[in-house]
């Protein structure tokens, strides 16, 4: 692994394989490694060269140094969009992706992304198009507050868990993961990748500023109905932090979407439906081929 400075900012990333180049893009709070190496193997073998990375303020980029929200405007915010505040947005975080493509010598690149990735995704999508030869929108939503909001019930449970020390990080991210996931959840595996992570950036005001940014930002239904790339929506049924109709108007926003939704997953990547969700992606990229040479890699 590496990093890139794009502009003031420093984004940590990893290359793995040969082929047409795909980006993943993560979720809030979670970095390049929450991305799990197996899932990433199963890509490299369809052929494609894989560069995960941290979005910037978490894991090994760089920590901006704007205040967190307190966990009663976080939870606000949700609810309404005039109690958000951010000193940046997910279009800022997708100019971090677009340069980061720029400093791998990438003009276009697959696009996939998880929930706030999803969204970030989306968001290079519309404001960087030439750079995004397919898209994939995984457990997100369109930002327009209507739909793909998080359930109530969530919400009830998610403040008590916000309260977060050293001592109780690990417990109540592994809470909140089982509270989200779908049919099947693996506490061993979940637990260890958690562990990790605190290891890799024990720091979790950028997790609060993250959410921020996605509060913060704009209704992207306008931007995406002008999307052309082809573009992959997944979503699961059983989804409770972002409800399944995000990705219903998601699917709806860009014209040609297809939709693929699992009765069985939750807010997570159930392992079960990794070769589904592996073929889905490499069909939507097949209808976009990128003939562009891949960059070195580097160790995985």
């Amino acid at each position: 692994m590496t990093a890139a400075k794009i502009g003031t900012t420093s984004i940590e990333y990893e290359v793995i394989g040969e082929g047409e180049p795909l980006l993943l893009v993560m979720g809030l709070g979670c970095q390049l490694i929450h991305w799990p190496d197996e899932f990433v193997r199963l890509l490299v073998g369809r052929g494609f060269q894989v560069i995960r990375f941290d979005n910037r303020d978490i894991g090994l980029s760089t920590k901006m140094t704007g205040r967190p929200p307190t966990i009663a405007r976080t939870v606000g915010a949700l609810l309404s969009k005039r109690l958000a505040r951010s000193d940046y947005k997910l279009s800022d975080m997708a100019d971090d992706a677009a340069g980061l493509l720029d400093h791998l010598g990438i003009g276009r690149a697959h696009v996939v992304g998880v929930s706030m990735g999803g969204m970030i995704a989306q968001s290079i999508a519309i404001g960087h198009p030439g750079k995004v030869a397919s898209l994939t929108s995984i457990m997100s939503n369109t930002g327009d507050r209507k739909n793909g909001r998080v359930s109530v019930g969530l919400i009830k449970k998610m403040p008590k868990y916000l309260k977060s020390t050293p001592e109780t990080r690990f417990t109540n991210a592994l809470a909140v993961d089982q509270l989200i996931s779908g049919a099947v959840f693996d506490e061993t595996a979940t637990g260890d990748v958690i562990r990790r992570a605190i290891a890799r950036d024990a720091d979790e005001l950028g997790t609060a500023r993250q959410s921020a940014a996605i509060s913060a930002s704009p209704d992207r239904t306008p931007g995406l109905n002008k999307v052309t790339a082809p573009t992959l929506v997944i979503h699961g049924l059983m989804d409770p932090l972002v409800l399944p109709s995000g990705g219903l108007a998601t699917a709806r926003a860009v014209p040609g979407a297809r939709l693929l939704m699992f009765p069985d997953m939750g807010h997570d990547l159930p392992v079960a439906r990794w070769p589904e969700i592996v073929d889905a992606i490499s069909t939507i990229a097949g209808s976009a081929p990128i003939s562009k040479p891949s960059v070195a890699a580097s160790a995985s």
